[in-house]
């Protein structure tokens, strides 16, 4: 009884831990969530895991949007041109209702977005994640969340 009280005291620490400390960890990219402030890789053509952060702390991007590409568990990798034409027109989309802003005219902000690569695909990835960053690459301390989303 010792041992299964001990063992359950411990899986709530960590889990209790997780959440508190989730803006702080590095993670894996289809993790994100919308709202989620984490640093943009830099140099990295494929993006496994990022670095958390809350929105107030230094970071790179924010999350603002997420869709699964409209295809079916056995449907074959799209074509790339595909593939960002969905995800252009999603993150576009999302980035306006996020943040009241067009990224077309938008002097300080620009959208970009991580997808499912072949290898993630065959493993049944199809999320599309959309996310704002400063067209200087630099960081923000801030979300640019609306107040009403």
């Amino acid at each position: 009884m010792g041992r299964t009280v001990a063992g359950l005291l411990i899986v709530v620490v960590i889990a209790v831990g997780g959440f508190f400390f989730r803006d702080r960890l590095t993670g894996a990219a289809d993790d994100l969530k919308v709202g989620d402030c984490f640093d943009i890789p830099v140099g990295i053509e494929t993006v496994h895991e990022v670095q958390h952060h809350p929105c107030n702390e230094a970071h790179t991007g924010e999350i603002v949007g997420l869709a699964d590409y409209p295809a079916g568990g056995d449907d074959p990798y799209p074509a790339e041109s595909m593939l960002f034409a969905f995800a252009d027109d999603l993150c576009v989309r999302t980035f306006r209702d996020y943040t009241g802003r067009d990224p077309f005219t938008d002097p300080e902000l620009t959208v970009g977005y991580f997808f499912p690569i072949p290898d993630g695909w065959r493993q049944g990835d199809r999320e599309v994640s959309c996310y704002l960053s400063r067209i200087d690459d630099g960081p923000m301390t801030v979300s640019y969340r609306l107040a009403t989303t």
